[in-house]
């Protein structure tokens, strides 16, 4: 299927040793209701195992879900290896804990979209179909 004809498909990843995951999984649900296809790579995984499963799965997007305070260095490290692997174009989203004065940071090393906890699921939603553009 060509990517004009295909949902968008997103994949969602809770990086590094962070054990919650309930955030994560509702916006997982917000981009299926809203006809995305998900990909949900579970909790404790590794920059390069995010990386791996967004170039196998062809995503559009990787949403990284970070409550444990590592978003800056594992944003660095996703987004570098996108770029290694020749996926700089795969749109990359950050949410979770994010203290409002690390938005331009996490925008610098490559995130299109940040959203701290507590953002509606429908501004997340919009901000990817307004992004990917079929």
């Amino acid at each position: 299927m060509n990517t004009a004809t295909r949902p968008i498909r997103v994949l969602v990843a809770k990086p590094g040793l962070d054990g919650h995951d309930v955030g994560a999984k509702l916006v997982c649900r917000a981009f299926m209701e809203a006809g995305m296809e998900v990909i949900y790579t579970g909790l404790r995984q590794s920059p390069e195992a995010i990386v791996r499963a967004a170039v196998q799965e062809d995503v559009d997007v990787v949403g990284l879900s970070v409550l444990s305070g590592a978003h800056l260095p594992l944003t660095r490290k996703v987004c570098s290896l996108l770029a290694q692997e020749g996926a700089a174009d795969v749109l990359v989203l950050v949410g979770g804990i994010i203290p409002p004065q690390d938005v331009p940071a996490l925008r610098e090393l490559g995130a299109a979209g940040v959203f701290p906890t507590s953002t509606p699921f429908e501004q997340i939603v919009k901000f990817v179909q307004e992004k990917v553009q079929r």
